[in-house]
């Protein structure tokens, strides 16, 4: 998908470029009955306690039903349009099943309006096919990635996010993430077959700050600009670099820190580790 830039008729216009939706959005208006009302908590969680900041306000929109287990296994389906979400990064597609239900799925690059696409066994390895790992070809690039069978897919929805199968061994295949991670996923989940399209999302600036605030996004305050008694790295003389590792307002080092647990059940699932960013 292009992007679009417009005349700098101001300095948001001049910084600021968006997707061009004209090429690959079909349709507009969503299908009702896969809409559902979307409450806004602006950060907080069921006691009113703040758990996440920099949250509020931001355009109104429904969230759309997706289909990430796709098990209509056996019943062809015709893909009737491609549709923005506001609610993610990547596209959706609308499917019309040969009984009538109509389903959301992630628009993978490449998948056309018209298009017949299945899933189950004895589905063949194309664009939009969800498919078990175990009857997938090796070295095919693969999205929506399930880690407990039927449960649905968990890994690689995000506009451009592709993974990759290497490899099967026994009742384990072997995948490979975009974050350079490989790890080992039973045989019996379900994957769909090409990458995640809009994949220029990524290039996109926003240009000002509205733009932000329509997506929901509050302003961020540095650390450094705090007072003690609000951020560890906080106070100083003048600016100052925090004296410190850099960090959150709770002490969590936000460059190297490890997050996850050293003990976790999956840890015995990951045969390479991702890569680091230098």
């Amino acid at each position: 998908m292009a992007i679009r830039r417009f005349k700098p008729t101001s300095p948001g216009r001049r910084q600021g470029s968006v997707l061009d939706f004209r090429k690959e959005i079909t349709c507009s208006e969503p299908e009702k009955s896969l809409l559902e009302s979307l409450r806004r908590t602006g950060g907080r969680n069921n006691r009113g306690r703040m758990t996440m900041r920099r949250m509020g306000g931001g355009a109104r929109h429904h969230y759309r039903k997706i289909d990430f287990k796709r098990n209509k296994d056996g019943i062809p389906a015709r893909v009737d349009s491609i549709q923005y979400d506001p609610n993610r990064t990547a596209n959706i597609a609308l499917l019309v099943y040969a009984d009538g239900e109509k389903r959301y799925i992630l628009a993978p690059k490449g998948l056309e309006v018209g298009r017949t696409v299945t899933s189950g066994h004895g589905s063949e390895p194309k664009v939009g096919n969800s498919m078990l790992l175990s009857d997938i070809p090796l070295g095919l690039d693969i999205h929506n990635v399930e880690l407990t069978p039927g449960k649905g897919g968990q890994m690689c929805r995000s506009a451009g996010s592709v993974a990759r199968l290497m490899a099967r061994d026994g009742d384990y295949a072997v995948v490979v993430l975009p974050s350079g991670e490989m790890r080992r996923v039973h045989v019996n989940c379900k994957a769909t077959i090409g990458a995640i399209g809009n994949a220029d999302h990524q290039h996109v600036s926003l240009g000002k700050a509205g733009r932000a605030r329509h997506l929901g996004r509050r302003p961020k305050v540095r650390g450094t600009a705090q007072n003690p008694v609000a951020h560890p790295m906080g106070g100083g003389e003048g600016r100052s670099s925090g004296g410190r590792h850099p960090c959150s307002k709770w002490g969590v080092l936000s460059k190297g820190g490890k997050t996850r647990k050293r003990n976790k059940a999956s840890n015995k699932f990951i045969i390479r580790r991702r890569k680091k960013r230098k």
